[in-house]
């Protein structure tokens, strides 16, 4: 699973050949969560609010590169 970005113990990954809706995991080492691209809501999991925060932060000013590593990594 690729690490797209790393904020201290905090990483934005992204699997390939991942189900659908699209979505990146974020992972802490007492976290993990699936977030749909979308609109950024918290699919399945849990994380801290900070974490989210630092992370949805990024996520939104990097959609395009999300979207493109979900298309790169889940072409079927």
């Amino acid at each position: 699973m690729p690490t797209l970005v790393r904020f201290g113990n905090l990483k934005v990954q992204m699997f390939s050949d991942d189900h659908n809706p699209p979505h990146f995991h974020l992972v802490t080492p007492d976290y993990e969560a699936l977030v749909k691209l979308a609109d950024f809501s918290v699919i399945a999991g849990r994380i801290d609010g900070r974490s989210y925060d630092i992370a949805i932060r990024w996520a939104a000013d990097n959609r395009e590169l999300l979207a493109y590593e979900w298309e790169r990594l889940n072409q079927r």
